[in-house]
């Protein structure tokens, strides 16, 4: 095998690994969220608002959604008692929307059990290894 050949196997394998890991790490939210009743763009809806107070518009931007299914997101989260829309003090007309009392306790919760079982796959590497996957992931997450 030459040196190309050699290159594009080791481009695939790393390729591969990435994908299957990307669906190892959404299948898990898939599973932890269907065990609360939540779908994985509800866990990162959560997520996103556990620190911040967005706009709708900025809400959409996240999570890469348009206007009309960001909108359906925030009707069945608010009815859910997890999200309120509370009227931005930037624009009158507008919305921003705030994780509620429930919705924090159940994304620290959710986030609990996606946490322990991404950490369990992990268990698998040394600390040293963990600590240069963390380095990388986060060098390609730059990108």
């Amino acid at each position: 095998m030459n040196t190309e050949q050699s290159t594009n196997q080791n481009d695939r394998s790393l390729l591969d690994a990435l994908v299957q890991l990307s669906f190892t790490i959404h299948s898990i939210f898939g599973r932890v969220g269907a065990g609360h009743d939540l779908s994985i763009i509800q866990i990162r809806l959560l997520g996103i608002l556990r620190d911040r107070e967005p706009s709708m518009l900025e809400l959409a931007q996240y999570l890469n959604l348009d206007k009309s299914s960001i909108t359906g997101l925030i009707d069945r989260a608010e009815r859910r008692g997890l999200v309120q829309r509370t009227v931005s003090p930037k624009d009158r007309r507008g919305f921003n929307v705030k994780v509620t009392p429930d919705g924090i306790q159940l994304i620290q919760v959710v986030g609990h059990e996606i946490y322990s079982q991404i950490n369990e796959m992990t268990t698998v590497l040394s600390p040293s290894e963990r600590s240069q996957m963390a380095e990388l992931a986060s060098k390609i997450l730059e990108y």
